[in-house]
C-alpha cells in the first residue's frame, strides 16, 4: 500500500459514500485514477466498502465466543456448520489456548442466552473441548460491526446450522426469537 492507497483508504474509512472526484480533490490525483486504484483494491480483496452497523443503536446484543477446538477436521465442521449463521458476525483463528474467536450478535438478552447455550450454539458442537461466552457492553473508538444481515432470509424451514426452532423450548416459550434465516422468525433482522 503506498501513500496514495492509505489516503484513499482513509478518506473511504470516514465517509463510504465520498465519490471518486471528492477523493481526488483531497488525495491530489485525478478521479479517473482514484476509481482505478479503488477498483483494484477491490479486485484484489485488499479492502472492501460495506455498512456497518452500530448494534446498540438498534437494541442487538453482541457477545464474544471463545473456543478451544480438540483438532483441525472438529474446527472445519464448526466453520462449515455456521458459515451462513447470520448470527456469527466473525469467526477469528487464533494460536493459543482459545483458537476460535467469534463475534455474535442477537436481538435481545433473552436470544443472546439462547444462543449461548442451545443447540445453535457455537458452543455446542462437536469437538469443542472448552468456551467462554461474554456478552459485550460497549463497543471502544467505533461502535460498529460488520452485522451479516445480507443471510437474513426468513425463508428456510431449518437454521443454516441445521437446528429447527419449533422444537426449541425457548423457542417456544417465546425465550427466542429464533433463526433470522427461518420463516419462523419472530425479529427485527
Amino acid at each position: 500500500m503506498d501513500k496514495v492507497d492509505n489516503k484513499i483508504i482513509t478518506n473511504l474509512q470516514k465517509n463510504g459514500r465520498m465519490t471518486a472526484a471528492e477523493i481526488a480533490e483531497k488525495v491530489g490525483f485525478s478521479s479517473m485514477g482514484v476509481h482505478k486504484r479503488i477498483k483494484k483494491l477491490i479486485a484484489k480483496e485488499a479492502m472492501k466498502i460495506s455498512a456497518d452497523l452500530n448494534p446498540f443503536y438498534f437494541k442487538l446484543s453482541p457477545a464474544i465466543v471463545m473456543l478451544e477446538m480438540e483438532n483441525a477436521d472438529a474446527m472445519n465442521n464448526l466453520l462449515n456448520r455456521f458459515k451462513e449463521c447470520p448470527r456469527v458476525v466473525k469467526i477469528f483463528k487464533t494460536v493459543g489456548g482459545f483458537n476460535l474467536v467469534a463475534l455474535v450478535i442477537a436481538e435481545n438478552r433473552d436470544t443472546l442466552e439462547s444462543i449461548s447455550i442451545e443447540k445453535c450454539s457455537l458452543r455446542s458442537n462437536i469437538g469443542v473441548r472448552r468456551s467462554e461466552f461474554y456478552p459485550i457492553s460497549d463497543i471502544f473508538f467505533s461502535p460498529f460491526i460488520p452485522i451479516r444481515e445480507n443471510l437474513t432470509h426468513k425463508d428456510k424451514e431449518r437454521a443454516p446450522c441445521n437446528v429447527d426452532c419449533i422444537s426449541c423450548k425457548r423457542f417456544t416459550e417465546e425465550k427466542c426469537v429464533g433463526c433470522p434465516a427461518t420463516c419462523h422468525y419472530r425479529g427485527p433482522l
